[in-house]
């Protein structure tokens, strides 16, 4: 039983050593490597799984690289890899780049892929130019109509500006900002819509892609439409602005008049009372006057008299009238 016992521990470990080579060590994509003619060793990829690498996403795009007759290093894809970089994309580009007859090393090439950009995409429009639209911009003509328009950027990747140039919003900026430009210093909305081609020859003149990623091949103006009139509108505001200001000026106007005329009003009161006070000392002045001999009877009947008098005139005045 023993004896029986130690070759099946033997071959138990075996196999257990064998699958623990195979899973660590990838002996197909050795395999694959070898028969594609690409000289990776086992030792190679033991080193990529210590350095947590993994295998497949080197090795696939080397035998891709060797397969277009492109000359990449082992360890530059590695390398590439391990700061975070795409090399199946770049191993792509570099490909693409060759069928194109476009000047692209891996250097520059790995250099654009980490900067953020898609370099296997930079690339296939650098081939085939891309056409960026533009959302509706809106300027005012001089006459104070609105005018909308948006244009379609025909564009071109320029390889050697892609690390560090601008993207496609920055065209997108400048190109509405050369559109508002050109539509504003317009004296007429109509000169616009007429010549919408004269929007595009100005702002293709302002060389807009400098600095960026990108050459402008071509400016053209999708559509061009009437939008409000801004000026009409400035107009009617400003018009209802003055409006509302007379009639505070109005309103402040007659607010004084009012107070004015309560003024007036407390002042005939006051002198109202001030002559029935006058009154009230007459009759005292009158007594105190006989009292002192000052008033005789006569004179006082004399003035009564004068005083009916004077009264009875006023009555047929008023009549008359």
């Amino acid at each position: 039983m023993a004896e029986l016992l130690a070759p099946l521990i033997i071959l138990v470990i075996i196999i257990f050593l064998v699958v623990v080579l195979f899973t660590f060590v990838p002996v197909g994509l050795w395999i694959s490597a070898l028969a594609a003619g690409v000289k990776v060793g086992l030792v190679d990829l033991i080193g990529m799984r210590l350095r947590r690498v993994i295998p497949v996403r080197i090795v696939l795009p080397l035998i891709k690289a060797e397969k277009a007759e492109i000359d990449v290093e082992l360890g530059k894809l590695e390398a590439h890899y391990l700061a975070g970089g795409n090399v199946d994309r770049v191993v792509d580009a570099l490909i693409a780049a060759q069928r194109a007859g476009i000047d692209l090393d891996f250097s520059k090439a790995a250099a654009i892929d980490l900067a953020g950009r898609n370099v296997k995409e930079a690339v296939t429009v650098s081939v085939t130019p891309k056409v960026i639209e533009t959302p509706i911009v809106t300027a005012m003509a001089k006459d104070g109509i609105q005018v909308k328009a948006t244009a379609r950027v025909t564009v071109r990747a320029n390889i050697d500006r892609l690390v560090g140039g601008a993207g496609e919003e920055t065209i997108i900026a400048r190109v509405g900002e050369g559109i508002v430009t050109t539509i504003g210093s317009a004296n007429n909305h109509k000169h616009v819509l007429e010549n919408p081609d004269s929007i595009s020859k100005t702002v293709l003149e302002k060389g807009l892609d400098s600095g960026t990623a990108f050459e402008i091949l071509s400016i053209d103006i999708a559509d061009v439409d009437v939008g409000k009139n801004i000026g009409a509108e400035l107009q009617t505001d400003q018009a209802e602005a003055d409006k509302n200001i007379a009639q505070a000026k109005a309103e402040e106007r007659r607010a004084m008049a009012v107070a004015s005329e309560q003024e007036m009003k407390a002042r005939v009161v006051e002198m109202k009372a001030k002559v029935v006070e006058a009154e009230a000392q007459v009759p005292l002045a009158i007594s105190e006057a006989f009292r002192n001999g000052q008033l005789g009877v006569m004179d006082y009947y004399n003035m009564k008299n004068v005083l009916a008098d004077t009264a009875m005139r006023e009555t047929i005045s008023k009549e008359e009238k």
